[in-house]
């Protein structure tokens, strides 16, 4: 049995995203074996969990002190490395789940910044990553896409060497493959939600679900503007987004762009429909059973080459036929599977038609679902988290860490990205390229969540 510390700087209670609701699989799966504790930077409700669960927030080393002493092996996702110096400078063995690329993803989430804003988090997210790839014992990544990419970043920082090489010319035992999974438990429908319950929504309209929120990187605008179309061939087709709020995320600019297109085309809360709460994680499986298909449209550039949709995988274990756009390794399996169908991004008249085929031609859902049923087995949580079992099973220090954390002068060249100076010199940045007003909001809001 092995002491296992995971680490999410996403919310950990009812309602959970992402991150979040990957780091408590993980504890599930490794608590069967382990001593598990999950922890999060954020905020944290009590609920039922087989295993404990404990909040650190950033700076609080001493807090985090304690668990690090105690863990044989750490799992973090994010920002963690970079807040705790604990972690930093720690000689338990370390996993670093980087499974979201988040210097590519930063790319487009920064877009609405001003332009010193966007490179500095671009850069600070690229520091902080290149901090993680240079000290980690192991690395999980979403696809053979991801690990293909961070490969060439590890060789940048040195990781590939003859000491990582020698008994393993794979790297499997630096870096393997972890998907984004699902629950083995198939989907139960408990209660009616959306259907003959939302105003607007008939219990025999044709429903397609947006399973999750709208970020900057996503395409709902095209959606929107290809269902307000249709709809007017086709008067019973509903679209919803699921969700807009991620707890503890801010609202993105896509969001009210949304709302404003769908108003616009006279398509709000007639042919689409926003939920602007955020959906239990226990309870989604209501919403995803409703639907009869599944969507996820993105747009194209170089965040979604490397991209892992994990909403896709709640259509699988839903057993949704979907459309979604080309571009990440979630639409080649789309197609190669035949689970529903794949379209160009920006394109209206393909989304249109994709749409119409996955809801009204029901010969060919009905395969879709066949195909979903068989594929979504391979993404179950016990089968795509094996890798992590493994190794907490024996963990080991990398090849080239046996003698000390590699490139101890990289990381001491790395600027600081905590504590006082790093707030003084952020504050600076932030008031030069955004002016007072936003800047005091900024310091406003860092100081809501350290409470």
């Amino acid at each position: 049995m092995t002491r296992v510390l995971i680490i999410t700087g996403d919310a950990i209670g009812l309602r959970m995203a992402g991150p979040a609701i990957r780091a408590w699989n993980m504890a599930i799966i490794l608590a069967r074996e382990n001593e598990v504790v999950l922890m999060t930077t954020t905020s944290l409700e009590q609920v039922d969990a087989p295993f404990r669960l404990a909040r650190a927030r950033p700076g609080e080393d001493a807090a985090f002190g304690q668990y690090e002493e105690w863990a044989e092996v750490i799992v973090f996702q994010g920002y963690a490395m970079s807040q705790f110096s604990a972690l930093r400078n720690t000689n338990t063995i370390i996993v670093a789940d980087i499974y979201d690329p988040m210097h590519l993803e930063m790319l487009e989430q920064g877009r609405e910044l001003a332009r010193a804003t966007w490179e500095l988090q671009v850069r600070t997210a690229t520091d902080v990553l290149n901090d993680q790839l240079a000290h980690a014992d192991f690395f999980l990544c979403a696809s053979e896409r991801q690990r293909m990419f961070y490969l060439g970043q590890l060789a940048t920082l040195g990781r590939v060497s003859p000491a990582t090489y020698d008994h393993d010319p794979h790297l499997s035992q630096l870096i393997a493959v972890a998907p984004f999974g699902l629950s083995a438990t198939p989907a139960v429908h408990e209660s009616q939600v959306v259907k003959g319950v939302r105003p607007g929504i008939s219990a025999t309209d044709k429903l397609l679900i947006w399973g999750g929120g709208l970020y900057s990187w996503f395409d709902p605008l095209t959606l929107i503007e290809a269902v307000a179309q249709l709809s007017k061939r086709r008067s019973d087709l509903r679209l919803l987004f699921l969700g807009t709020r991620h707890p503890g995320v801010g609202e993105m600019g896509i969001v009210r762009k949304s709302f404003d297109l769908a108003h616009d085309l006279g398509a709000l809360d007639t042919s689409v429909y926003f939920n602007e709460s955020w959906v239990q994680y226990s309870e989604r499986q209501n919403w995803l059973l409703e639907a009869d298909a599944g969507v996820s449209t993105h747009m194209s550039h170089i965040e979604t080459t490397f991209a892992f949709r994990t909403r896709i995988l709640d259509y699988l274990w839903a057993g949704l036929p979907m459309v979604v756009t080309e571009g990440d390794s979630f639409a080649a399996l789309v197609t190669d599977e035949g689970l529903g169908v794949v379209v160009p991004a920006n394109d209206v008249a393909a989304l249109e038609a994709a749409i119409e085929r996955v809801l009204y031609d029901e010969e060919f859902a009905a395969a879709a679902r066949q195909n979903v049923q068989r594929v979504r087995e391979e993404f179950v949580w016990e089968r795509v988290l094996a890798p992590l079992v493994e190794f907490v099973r024996s963990p080991r220090r990398a090849a080239d860490q046996l003698n000390g954390r590699v490139d101890r002068e990289l990381r001491a060249k790395r600027l600081k990205r905590y504590g006082l100076g790093h707030n003084v010199r952020m504050f600076w940045r932030y008031l030069r390229a955004e002016g007072v007003g936003r800047t005091l909001r900024r310091v406003t809001s860092r100081l809501n969540r350290s409470r």
